[in-house]
């Protein structure tokens, strides 16, 4: 058996797993393959999104259940022993361990990443280290203390179900668990919204409590449906040691459709039951200005010896908070911040509470791992906006008064001066948005300045969608905090399940934020003057939902809110800003697809949309408390101001390329020339293989056939895009092979058959003529069995040797 004919997978099975079971790594609980990191970055060109290919390890070499400490790159016997050790590295730093190797299934090539002795040695097959040796080096990288191991070693939580928490999920729980062990008792953790918080939450929870480190637990939010979803669904497992800090009794529908009953800690005498161990509670419900409020007295000072605030950055890190008194009454508990958006100002820092995350994913590396949704952007300018609105003298509002003689921004619009047409623009937009997308149905949160401005929103696009507004008086609904009936049915908003509502206004929908996952367009028509609160927006949309197909989604800006893009403390850009002019179509052409630090094209699939929907902040009032009086303007005219079209790319540069011009830069990098291209075509036994190769790179060939608008083949959109050949079409191939009469060697029935494929390419552009199943279909089915009609042509090899003549001559004229 020589080596070199071998397969990178024969090596694998042969060599390097055998090698390292006679290290002792075990093969069940030790040896992971084929480990996949990323998901594949999603990529959207117009209609069609597709995905890239994962990032994926040879070899994953773990200590116990989801603590790796190394990773294993293998190639075939015609690369060197150390050829995969770049792309090894790579795979430990996004994993954070400190070991990489490379082998060739001659020998290993250690990388050492602990600052510890020799950084790369080469080791026989026989030399590979031991579990207890690499975790003995792993312990002293990590510094481990005394008496820490029992804590590090504790086993995650396991349902049986195969699931598996994600690779950044591992790094956080390991790197909070880590941190905890080694004497911190103030932790921060940054996580993009829609990572998994929560998730997380539970593992290091349930870790420290199983362990016995940490015995009564505190997990606050400010957020109800976040408790109670949290409860029956990532909590579930702590079962009867579980209670919430409440006294209404409530039932609630889980992710499987069950109902649970929540058990609560307090009674109607407001007496807290102290026999349990993992407490969760709003943090509005333990406390409060009064001090017969603060019910969070009850317990001792000491009786938490661990909290997790959920959300941290919405107050807990402020010192006059609610939070803050909370924190720091139970100061002997260790402490665990969560956010996705640390705030960082002169009044307010989580950073300095809870010091440096111990580990962050920010939302640009969970899009660019394809976890979360990109989005596009449609930036809409209204003339009002942009130039002011000065009354002219003596102007009165709907009321009979003057109104003050002073020029009005966008600051002004809806707050204090109301121009109605601006609303009724902005619901026209919205609508026409919906319209040419195809699909009036999807789910769209619209934020208004307050609650009367998300009134008047919700009248005009009703008015826009007299249609289906009638047909379902729920198809566009306020969701506010002083109303009720909007209220009622914030459930069946977030609901994957449920049609209706479709269009929500709302005046602040972060304040008590509840997941829409299947939320596609977010509507800013108010000012967000925070980068905090930005983020936050950005992050309702960007989870995935792949049950109803939601990639990506739109935010569409009629505020300049999105020039917090510009800002460098924004982490993850969108993947197209589309400013459309008075006449343009209000949906975005289709934009180049992002790139990779080199440039290169990097596809994607899009992510499921998350929204938060909440009526938690007041309107804007005086400095008493009461409301603003707004002056209502009629009769002033508002138009859309005619503005360009950019593009993003993945390194946050402004580019205005075409897709024409995009994809024939990008095949003119993967084909130097017309001639190198023939060659590679000719020399494809599968001519499908080369458009799956493109596909595969971020390339996929359908977006610009479809703007060519004819039935090309692969080969001729390549040959006329890049090298700027006559294209011929499908049928026009076929038939100059049918003119040239190339079939005249072979028998009738040989022939017909080679007919009927011909036909089937020009009709479908199938390029594997010659996978035999082809014949298992019509009409080939009406002509004879399979085995009849390879027969014709001698035997199988005679069979795909005509198809190959047939594939070549469809190709001649060119080659």
């Amino acid at each position: 058996m020589d080596k070199k004919d071998l397969s990178e997978a024969d090596i694998c099975a042969k060599f390097i797993t055998p090698a390292l079971q006679r290290a002792g790594w075990d093969e069940d609980t030790q040896i992971r393959r084929e480990v996949p990191i990323t998901k594949g970055r999603i990529i959207v060109r117009g209609k069609l999104v597709s995905r890239g290919a994962p990032r994926r390890a040879d070899y994953v070499l773990s200590y116990k259940p989801n603590l790796p400490l190394a990773v294993v790159e293998a190639k075939d016997n015609n690369h060197t022993v150390g050829d995969g050790i770049q792309q090894s590295l790579d795979y430990a730093i996004s994993l954070e361990v400190p070991f990489a190797a490379s082998s060739n299934g001659d020998g290993f090539l250690l990388h050492d990443r602990t600052g510890h002795g020799t950084v790369e040695t080469n080791l026989g097959m026989d030399q590979f280290p031991s579990p207890p040796d690499l975790w003995s080096r792993y312990r002293a990288w990590k510094g481990f203390p005394p008496g820490s191991e029992s804590i590090v070693l504790q086993d995650y939580y396991d349902d049986g179900s195969g699931k598996s928490p994600r690779y950044y999920q591992v790094n956080a729980i390991n790197a909070t668990i880590e941190a905890i062990a080694k004497g911190q008792d103030r932790v921060l953790l940054v996580m993009a919204t829609g990572t998994g918080k929560t998730y997380t939450a539970f593992q290091i929870i349930w870790r420290l409590w199983k362990a016995g480190r940490k015995k009564r637990i505190l997990f606050l939010a400010d957020r109800n449906v976040l408790v109670d979803q949290t409860m029956v669904n990532d909590f579930r497992p702590f079962g009867p040691a579980m209670a919430k800090l409440s006294t209404n009794a409530k039932t609630i529908e889980r992710q499987d459709g069950s109902i649970e009953e929540l058990p609560n800690a307090i009674d109607s005498k407001r007496r807290i039951d102290t026999a349990y161990e993992i407490y969760l509670g709003l943090y509005q419900a333990i406390t409060g200005p009064e001090e017969r409020q603060k019910l969070f007295r009850e317990f001792s000072p000491g009786f938490f010896d661990l909290i997790v605030i959920d959300e941290c950055h919405r107050g807990s890190a402020a010192e006059d908070s609610a939070w803050r008194e909370i924190l720091e009454y139970f100061s002997a508990a260790t402490q665990i911040g969560l956010t996705a958006t640390p705030k960082e100002t002169r009044y307010v820092s989580n950073i300095a509470y809870f010091g440096k995350p111990v580990y962050t994913y920010s939302l640009k590396q969970g899009i660019a791992d394809g976890f979360l949704a990109p989005y596009k952007v449609i930036k809409v300018h209204i003339d009002r906006d942009v130039e002011g609105y000065r009354p002219e003298r003596g102007k009165l509002d709907r009321d009979g008064e003057e109104i003050e003689d002073r020029i009005y921004n966008g600051k002004d619009f809806d707050r204090t001066l109301v121009i109605d047409d601006r609303t009724k623009l902005v619901a026209k937009r919205v609508t026409e948005f919906l319209k040419e997308s195809g699909d009036r149905f999807q789910k769209t949160i619209i934020f208004c300045v307050d609650q009367e401005h998300a009134g008047r929103m919700r009248q005009a696009l009703i008015n826009e969608n007299a249609d289906l507004a009638t047909a379902n008086s729920r198809y566009v609904m306020r969701i506010t905090g002083n109303d009720p009936e909007g209220q009622a049915q914030l459930g069946n908003f977030i609901d994957p399940e449920s049609t209706y509502p479709v269009l929500v206004t709302t005046s602040r929908l972060l304040s008590t934020g509840v997941d829409a996952q299947t939320c596609r367009l977010i509507v800013l028509d108010r000012d967000v003057n925070s980068m905090t609160e930005f983020k936050q927006i950005v992050g309702r949309g960007t989870r995935v939902h792949e049950d109803t197909r939601k990639y990506y989604f739109t935010l569409m800006d009629f505020r300049g809110a999105t020039n917090h893009f510009a800002d460098p403390d924004f982490d993850g850009e969108p993947v197209q800003i589309y400013e459309p002019g008075p006449d343009d179509p209000i949906t975005p052409p289709d934009a180049p697809p992002p790139t990779d630090d080199d440039g290169q094209p990097y596809p994607e699939e899009p992510d499921d949309d998350e929204v938060i929907v909440d009526g938690g902040y007041p309107d804007d009032g005086s400095s008493d408390g009461g409301p603003t009086k707004k002056i209502y303007v009629d009769g002033v005219h508002v138009s859309i101001v005619a503005e360009r079209v950019e593009y993003l790319d993945e390194n946050g540069k402004l580019v205005t390329e075409s897709l024409r011009d995009f994809t024939k830069a990008a095949l003119k990098k993967r084909f130097a020339s017309l001639d190198d291209f023939l060659k590679r075509w000719k020399e494809a036994e599968r001519k499908q293989a080369i458009i799956e190769e493109l596909e595969a790179e971020g390339l996929p060939l359908e977006p610009i056939a479809d703007e060519l608008g004819k039935d090309l083949d692969p080969f001729d959109l390549i040959c006329h895009i890049a090298f700027d050949r006559k294209p011929l079409t499908r049928r026009e191939r076929a038939e100059n092979v049918k003119k040239r009469d190339v079939f005249t060697k072979y028998g009738p029935q040989a022939r017909a058959v080679l007919d009927a494929l011909l036909a089937k390419y020009a009709d479908e552009g199938i390029l594997n003529l010659d996978d035999a199943n082809v014949l298992r279909v019509a009409p080939f089915t009406a002509m004879g069995s399979v085995v009849q009609l390879i027969k014709a042509f001698g035997d199988r090899q005679g069979f795909e040797h005509a198809v190959h003549e047939l594939q070549s001559a469809l190709y001649q004229e060119v080659a």
